[in-house]
Parts: structure tokens; C-alpha cells; sequence
């Protein structure tokens, strides 16, 4: 009866578009309350869930991505990604995934680099030939690769949330090859879209492509090479023993200070500022749904929640691979509804541990996870990189789903080969181990 109960109240306020902190803060309240237990058990649990030394790191990821964005680096990604695949079939649309894939290994966010790329892209395709919606659809999608392509936010936000013990140095490590079939996947669909729609190369430098002349290999890369020396600090240093991944965070911001500041001078007072504030603003979002979740999930294990659906997991099928289509079905609905990181603290204590009970690696069953739910942000009617594509595009979201259907089709298979072929996520992990 409490299941029901607890399910009715989450989909009641849903339905009332209650914000999901204050939704799972209500229902835990509820659910204390009518337990007899002291709503001061409420406050010190919220408390203690941010009481975490590695939960630092999230605050300075976010920072070092703001602080990245605001100094103009998507020019240069953009710029070294055009010089690569520009002149090929359908190489605006080509160059768009490209600079989605390297800012991704910046930001750490996907509407961050939907919004960053888009902005350069969506106009240059569309002065180029291509469709606008087609032009839209191509960063709508690519932009997920900023929560698989390390350092992720949702990677942080699962191994302090799994229930069970997760290295976030792991699961960095373990998003790469997935993050590069999904580049991959999507580049393929651009190529074949464009192939039979009959859009033409694009030729660095040609009048009208939006972007203006376009250096060289060797001198674009030299221009994003600082930029693309970030990755490589976080994780080189993270299994160099240098730092910690909460370390490395905060090296990642003094990095991009030094980059911004001192190396391109592009970081000005109100820029710094600019940063600063929407840092603020989304690490107070992701900690308040965290310290809410904490709650959540400590009601949950109170009533037995996640014993009684592992039980229903095993009534269907005590057969992991059952088990990974029932979890792919069930999280790629609730992309729809809910934002990643959200979905992340409601389930992955859920889950996880079921999962594990199952045979499967924590660190695969993270990646599953997080490339399901970075396709729900790709659709509606809660997909936030559909709705930053739209606006830049200026479209509704209706007008490009058409356009979205082999995009769409390209990230299943993706997500079909990254959840059956758990060596491709866990390899390099594993390897350097």
C-alpha cells in the first residue's frame, strides 16, 4: 500500500509542475510524518548528504565549464573541428557533432554545450542550405554528449548516489569509448541525412557559410589546443595519483582562469561575473535535488522500497539481460519527464543495487544509466536540449521531430551496443587498473 501511495503523491505533483527537490522533499515529509518519525530527522539527513568532501567537486566542475564558455573557446573548438571534417559531405552538420564532442570534454553539461555550439552552428548550417530543423535536430542531439564525454555532472551526482561504492574516476574513464561511439553514431546519420538530402560540402572560408576564413589543421589546432589540455588534466591527473577527482575540480577552475585570464585575455569583470552567478544558481539547484534525494532514499530503504522491487525485477526474469531491457524501457520514459541529474538521485539508489544483486558492474550499469537519460534530453516533452536548440533555431519543438527521427534512431542503437557490450564501458577502466 505505501508504494502506491508514495507513487500516487510523486505523479500528483508532477502533474502540478511542483519543482522535483520540493516533490521529494513533500513526499519524504508525508511519509515521516505518517511514520511517527520527527521531521527533525528530515533536516539532519538533507544535512548530512551534503556534508561530503566529494560532493565539492560538483560545484567546481560547474565552474570550470562556466568559466570555459564565457571565454570564447567554442570559436576555437569549432574552428579545429571545421578544419578537420569541414569540406566533406555534410560537414557543417559533421563539425557539429565535432565541437559538441570537444566542448563536452570542457563542460561537463549538456545544455552548456548544446547552447555554446548551437549558437555558431545553427545559423552557419542554415546559411549554408541545410534545413533548419535538420540544422537544429544535429545539436539538439550532439549536445548529450556533454553528460557522457567526461568530466560529467551526472557522473558525479551517480557515485554519491548508487547506494553502492562507485569511483567517479571510474566511471570518467568509462564514459570515453561510449561517448565516441555515440560521436560516431551521429556522425554517421549526419553524413547519410545530408548524403540523401543533397547537402552540399562545406568549404572553410566560402562566403555565406557564417563562420568566415577558416585556418589550417596544424594552426586551429594550435589555437584549442589549451582548451582541449583539460580533459587530460582531470583524468591524467586523477589516475597519476596527482589529485583526487574533488582536487582535480578545483584544478580544472584554476586552469580555465589561467586560460581565460592570462593565455586569451577574453575573461573580462562582468564575464567573471556572468560565471560566477549561473555557477551559483545551478550548483544550488543540483545540491538542493541531492540533499532532497537523500531523504527520498533513506525513506525508501526505511520501507524496504528497493528489496520489493528487486523482487519484482526477479519475478520477471533473474536474467541480466532481461533485467538491462526492462531498465533501458523504464529509464528512457523517465528521460521524458525528468532531468537527468534528478532522475539520477531518484533512481540510481533504486537501482543500483538491484543491478548489482544481477552480476552487473556499478560502473556499467552508470554508464547505461546516463546515456539513457542524456537521450530523454533529447526528447519532449521535457528535453532541455531541445528546447535551448529551438530557441536558438528559433522553432517550436514540433517543427523538428521529423527532422530528429534518424537521430533518434542512431542513439538507440548506440545505447543497444554501450548496454549488451559492457567491455566497451568498462576497458579502459579496467586496463589502466
Amino acid at each position: 500500500m505505501f508504494p502506491v501511495a508514495l507513487t500516487a503523491s510523486m505523479l500528483v505533483f508532477f502533474t502540478c509542475a511542483v519543482p522535483i527537490a520540493v516533490t521529494l522533499g513533500m513526499v519524504s515529509a508525508m511519509a515521516m510524518y505518517g511514520s511517527g518519525i520527527p521531521l527533525q530527522a528530515m533536516i539532519q539527513r538533507m544535512f548530512a548528504a551534503l556534508d561530503s568532501f566529494p560532493l565539492t567537486a560538483i560545484p567546481f566542475f560547474i565552474l570550470a565549464g562556466a568559466l570555459m564558455e564565457v571565454s570564447g573557446i567554442s570559436t576555437r573548438l569549432v574552428n579545429f573541428a571545421q578544419s578537420l571534417v569541414g569540406r566533406a559531405t555534410g560537414g557543417l552538420g559533421l563539425v557539429a557533432v565535432l565541437s559538441a564532442m570537444f566542448f563536452a570534454a570542457i563542460s561537463g553539461s549538456s545544455a552548456a554545450t548544446t547552447a555554446a555550439i548551437g549558437g555558431i552552428l545553427i545559423p552557419a548550417m542554415a546559411a549554408r542550405g541545410y534545413s533548419r530543423p535538420f540544422a537544429t535536430s544535429v545539436q539538439a542531439s550532439s549536445g548529450e554528449l556533454g553528460v557522457i564525454i567526461p568530466p560529467s555532472i551526472p557522473m558525479i551526482i551517480f557515485a554519491l548516489t548508487a547506494g553502492v561504492p562507485v569511483s567517479i574516476g571510474d566511471l570518467f574513464l568509462a564514459g570515453i569509448l561510449p561517448g565516441l561511439l555515440v560521436a560516431g553514431g551521429l556522425m554517421l546519420t549526419v553524413y547519410l541525412v545530408s548524403k540523401r538530402k543533397g547537402y552540399g560540402r562545406a568549404k572553410p572560408g566560402a562566403s555565406g557559410d557564417g563562420l568566415g576564413p577558416q585556418p589550417g589543421v596544424w594552426e586551429s589546432f594550435k589555437a584549442a589546443i589549451l582548451p582541449l589540455m583539460l580533459p587530460v588534466l582531470i583524468l591524467g591527473g586523477i589516475y597519476g595519483g596527482v589529485f583526487t577527482p574533488t582536487e582535480a575540480a578545483a584544478a580544472a577552475v584554476c586552469f580555465a582562469l589561467i586560460i581565460g585570464v592570462v593565455v586569451f585575455r577574453t575573461i573580462t569583470v562582468e564575464k567573471l561575473v556572468t560565471a560566477l552567478r549561473s555557477s551559483l544558481l545551478n550548483t544550488v539547484v543540483i545540491l538542493l535535488i541531492i540533499s532532497a534525494a537523500s531523504v527520498f532514499g533513506w525513506v525508501l530503504t526505511a520501507n524496504r522500497i528497493p528489496e520489493l522491487i528487486s523482487q519484482v525485477f526477479v519475478s520477471i526474469s533473474d536474467n541480466p539481460l532481461v533485467f538491462l531491457l526492462l531498465i533501458n524501457l523504464l529509464l528512457l520514459l523517465v528521460g521524458m519527464f525528468l532531468e537527468t541529474g534528478a532522475a539520477i538521485t531518484v533512481l540510481a539508489p533504486i537501482l543500483t543495487p538491484v543491478a548489482l544483486k544481477m552480476g552487473i558492474d556499478p560502473i556499467h550499469f552508470g554508464i547505461v544509466m546516463i546515456v539513457n537519460l542524456a537521450v530523454g534530453m533529447t526528447t519532449p516533452p521535457v528535453g532541455v536540449n531541445l528546447f535551448v536548440a529551438c530557441q536558438i533555431a528559433g522553432l517550436r519543438i514540433e517543427h523538428i521531430i521529423r527532422s530528429m527521427l534518424p537521430f533518434y534512431l542512431s542513439l538507440l542503437i548506440c545505447l543497444a551496443i554501450i548496454t549488451y557490450l559492457p567491455g566497451l564501458s568498462l576497458w579502459l577502466p579496467q586496463m589502466l587498473k
